[in-house]
């Protein structure tokens, strides 16, 4: 089996539209981030294909199994592609070190084909338990009130990268828009995920403006350019960081339904990853037009905050 090298980056690119895929690579993403020398990064061929060309042609193929991309452009798949990156995973090299057993590889792939024969069922329970009520999850008054600012900011979060996103097609900044859908496509995982704890009664009644003033907040940096969305973006992480972690805290004091601490501290760890990412980005020193823009984003932020929680 010819596997990569360890320093070589490797993509590992799933199924987001698969809700097992989305569990497995929600918690591998969390690992590589907690170890920044994996090198794996991530794309989601259910949405991002449509607009990559180098993914579109074969979308239906990477669709039906696994698949990793070396930096070569080559693939591995099935089996193959899971030994790869379990060799970058900490706590999962034990389950790599299986395929250099005699038959190990030919053993592993077999089980993964027998798991595709029964994936569709899989996937039917698991749709169906996400649209399921979470049985057991009452909220208190001061946890209901957190995750309708949550759902507020998430909402908000969305519109920012699709505007980051439409300003970067018109200006044909493939670069921008690169950072745009890969964010983008977290955040609408991260609302995704806060709707199936907050009833559509408990939710702000101020969505219209929250996503108003996420196009704005999104679409105003992305006229002046690059560096001036990675400012912006970073401020807003800075703040929701903050944000996530006054709840956790909170949940490790008083407690809470079980399944809510996980959630948020997955929300946490994108957040401060898009924030670490869009600073190193931005670079330094930062002017202080842009500076006062920052400041004014915070600030904001937090106002809204207030008011998503009791609206």
């Amino acid at each position: 089996m010819n596997q990569p090298h360890p320093s070589e980056t490797l993509t590992v690119l799933y199924d987001g539209g698969c809700p097992l895929c989305r569990r497995e690579i929600a918690h591998v993403k969390g690992l590589a981030q907690a170890r920044a020398d994996t090198g794996l990064c991530f794309v989601d061929i259910s949405g991002h294909s449509a607009c990559d060309p180098r993914y579109a042609a074969d979308r239906q193929r990477l669709l039906a199994r696994f698949h990793v991309e070396r930096a070569d452009g080559s693939r591995l798949d099935g089996a193959a592609a899971f030994v790869a990156m379990w060799q970058r995973l900490p706590g999962w090299r034990i389950l790599a070190g299986l395929a250099r057993l005699p038959a190990g590889l030919r053993l592993l792939e077999l089980s993964y084909r027998g798991f595709l024969r029964l994936r569709p069922a899989l996937q039917t329970v698991a749709r169906r338990w996400e649209k399921a009520p979470l049985c057991g999850a009452a909220l208190s008054k001061h946890l209901e009130r957190e995750l309708r600012s949550d759902h507020a900011g998430e909402t908000g979060a969305v519109y920012i990268y699709r505007a980051i996103a439409t300003i970067a097609r018109w200006r044909g900044d493939a670069e921008l828009l690169d950072f745009a859908q890969r964010h983008g496509q977290a955040e609408a995982e991260h609302l995704r995920l806060i709707e199936a704890w907050l009833p559509s009664t408990k939710r702000s009644r101020l969505l219209g403006p929250w996503r108003l003033a996420g196009w704005l907040t999104g679409a105003l940096p992305a006229l002046l350019g690059r560096r001036a969305v990675y400012a912006t973006i970073a401020a807003v992480e800075t703040f929701v960081d903050q944000h996530y972690q006054a709840q956790i805290d909170h949940l490790q004091t008083h407690g809470g339904p079980e399944g809510l601490l996980p959630l948020l501290l997955q929300c946490q760890a994108d957040e401060v990853h898009h924030r670490d990412e869009a600073a190193l980005l931005a670079g330094s020193p930062v002017a202080w037009p842009l500076r006062a823009w920052c400041k004014v984003v915070g600030t904001g932020s937090a106002a809204a905050v207030v008011l998503a929680r009791r609206i």
